[in-house]
């Protein structure tokens, strides 16, 4: 169905529904439900398909366990393999059979580490003992057990060059100086460095050599706005694959011959949105399948075997969207996920020559899947005859007539919003408030005009697409226009504090989570590794001289006297991308004018809060703040 002709269907007939005499309000659950970290989570299979890992609460922090795969869906021979007790691991991966790797910052600068944990011993080893260096793994090398590549900026701030690791001794050789302007590196599948990315500001070069012997060559230079993005390489690895948007609108997959710089037979082109990323299969050395975003995420397969293998999954878990987050060596064992927008599901583990798929757990048994409410794809038109896409949830069991909104903006801002299970959402759906989502322009996936929209207005027709949605919804009769709020983090939070200065009388209330609040301070303050982007930042932004006008009338904290919705700010004292001095000087204006603002501060958090405490009084403190200026209205 087309989305004008659905949004019709959902905003006439759907409402008439939703508003029946035997509609029952969802059971009212607690803060805790929504954000406590799952008992069992983030499941690997190691490569020879012998170990199961998965997360779960160590002192209230996730940490990795193992247990033998023969033993999975039991609590039976369980081995806990790390001890953090600071901050969640965000993530883990099997390195051959014998190891796991992850990365974790110290406070949440953002200065990530390397480490590694010996599946036997328990031995755990940092193998970037660095202090303020960040450092990432560029190739796992799945074919060598004993080495990794990892990029990192001990020599010099600003850039990263690539290391070889030994993670039996420990021992770090350099293999690869960046010449000063390289802001990537690429590997082939043999996991040799065979390109590189640089930008000088503006323009973006994509670099290739025939062999690590060779030096490298500049194929491709493009206008930041174009992009020949490398997602893949042949079998052979003498050609690559590209995710591509040049002297074209909407990014599409094409072979592409790095010894001609010219994109070659198109694999891939969707006419709704740009299609950047490519499967492959390491044991079979084809291609497999793309995703593709519009509405909702959807697979398109190129490889009968990978479909015939979704097509088994899908007949066992309908109606969920499903994904493999791990597989083994020889592809015949994987972890499977399946969820909703109502749920983050379950996971099981899937024999493929058995045809055999077994539970492993559900993400969070507190919550019943039916009590949720369902996210629905919309459409509106901005002002400018612009069409915006985006995501409605209404509370479930009450009519959807004059109901108190939060308006919540990505971001970003050059990200996007998704369906699917947002415990945020879900959270606020069910306290009763109908949630507005939208990718305004300059969200990613829907090609370059849409993106290059966004350029330097940042607090304008941004902010407008904005406006325009809450301005929708209150047309429909969805949203009553006295007990609207406004809520978003990062590039959101500055959205919500826009939102309050441009349109003072628009929102009852906002809530402000880690969000630039001055324009000149922000683009000061970013890390010196995000030093090569800054004239593209520039650019997309404004400039502090040149634009100096339009950034000062698009700074909140320098329009605070337009201000006068309550508000409620949090922020990481350890933030390195929108720092502390950001919020201080929000809260300092609006204080000095007798403003109300509450305002937490937590030591121990960086760009958004990460430790389960801290998320439960923010959650908490917005629960109540919110009830307070909008349910009593």
């Amino acid at each position: 169905m087309k989305p004008s002709l659905w949004l019709h269907a959902f905003l006439g007939l759907g409402l008439m529904a939703a508003g029946a005499a035997h509609a029952q309000p969802a059971k009212r659950y607690a803060v805790e439900d929504f954000f406590k970290k799952p008992e069992q989570a983030f499941f690997q299979i190691s490569p020879d398909g012998r170990t199961l890992g998965f997360m779960q609460p160590y002192q209230s922090r996730m940490n990795i366990f193992v247990q033998p795969a023969a033993k999975a869906g039991s609590k039976e021979d369980i081995r806990r393999l790390t001890d953090e007790t600071a901050r969640d691991i965000a993530g883990y991966f099997f390195k051959g059979p014998a190891h796991v790797l992850y990365v974790k910052d110290f406070g949440g600068d953002e200065n990530f580490h390397v480490v590694l944990v010996d599946i036997a011993t328990g031995k755990v080893r940092d193998l970037t003992p660095f202090d303020g260096v960040r450092a990432n793994i560029l190739d796992a090398l799945p074919d060598d057990d004993a080495h990794i590549l990892v990029t990192h900026n001990q020599r010099d701030r600003r850039i990263f060059d690539v290391y070889r690791i030994n993670i039996l001794t420990g021992n770090s050789e350099r293999v690869a100086q960046n010449p000063g302007n390289f802001t990537g590196w690429i590997t082939d599948h043999a996991g040799r460095i065979r390109g590189a990315v640089s930008a000088d500001g503006v323009n973006t070069s994509l670099y290739y050599r025939a062999s690590e012997a060779d030096p490298f060559k500049a194929i491709v230079t493009t206008d930041f706005r174009e992009s020949v993005a490398p997602v893949g390489w042949s079998a052979d690895n003498q050609r690559m694959y590209v995710s591509s948007n040049r002297g074209r609108d909407k990014a599409a997959l094409f072979e592409f011959d790095p010894t001609t710089a010219k994109e070659g037979k198109l694999i891939y082109e969707n006419a709704n949105v740009d299609v950047s990323f490519l499967g492959w299969s390491r044991a079979r050395h084809v291609i497999t399948q793309t995703i593709v975003n519009f509405e909702k995420a959807e697979p398109v397969f190129f490889d009968k075997e990978w479909e015939r293998i979704y097509g088994a999954l899908r007949s066992k878990l309908p109606g969920y969207e499903i994904s493999v987050q791990s597989i083994t060596k020889d592809e015949q064992t994987m972890i499977v996920a399946a969820s909703s927008d109502r749920t983050p599901g379950a996971r099981y583990l899937y024999d493929v020559r058995a045809d055999r798929l077994g539970k492993l757990a559900d993400i969070n048994p507190r919550i019943a899947e039916s009590d949720m409410a369902v996210m629905k794809p919309i459409t509106y038109t901005a002002r400018d005859g612009l069409v915006i896409h985006g995501y409605l949830t209404l509370p479930k069991g009450v009519p959807a007539k004059n109901l108190p909104v939060v308006v919540n903006p990505h971001g970003g801002p050059w990200a996007r919003d998704g369906w699917g299970y947002n415990p945020e959402v879900q959270f606020l759906a069910n306290r009763g408030y109908a949630v507005l989502q939208m990718n305004f322009r300059g969200s990613v996936g829907y090609g370059r005009k849409f993106w290059e929209a966004s350029f330097k207005q940042w607090g304008l027709a941004m902010q407008d697409d904005i406006t325009d949605g809450v301005k929708w919804l209150i047309a429909e009769g969805v949203a009553d226009p006295k007990r609207i709020a406004i809520y978003g983090a990062s590039y959101g939070g500055y959205a919500t504090l826009m939102g309050i200065t441009k349109d003072p009388t628009l929102y009852a209330a906002a809530v402000d989570y880690v969000g630039v609040s001055n324009l000149f301070t922000f683009m000061k303050s970013i890390p010196p590794y995000w030093k090569p982007f800054l004239e593209m930042m520039t650019a997309m932004v404004g400039d502090a001289e040149r634009d100096r006008a339009q950034l000062t009338a698009t700074s909140p904290a320098l329009n605070a006297d337009r201000i006068k919705t309550p508000l409620l700010i949090a922020q990481g004292a350890k933030d390195p991308r929108v720092v502390k001095s950001e919020s201080d000087q929000m809260v300092e204006a609006l204080r000095k004018r007798g403003v109300a603002v509450d305002y937490m501060v937590k030591d121990n958090e960086g760009h958004g809060f990460r430790n389960q405490e801290n998320q439960f009084e923010f959650y908490g403190e917005m629960e109540k703040f919110l009830a307070r200026h909008l349910q009593a209205k």
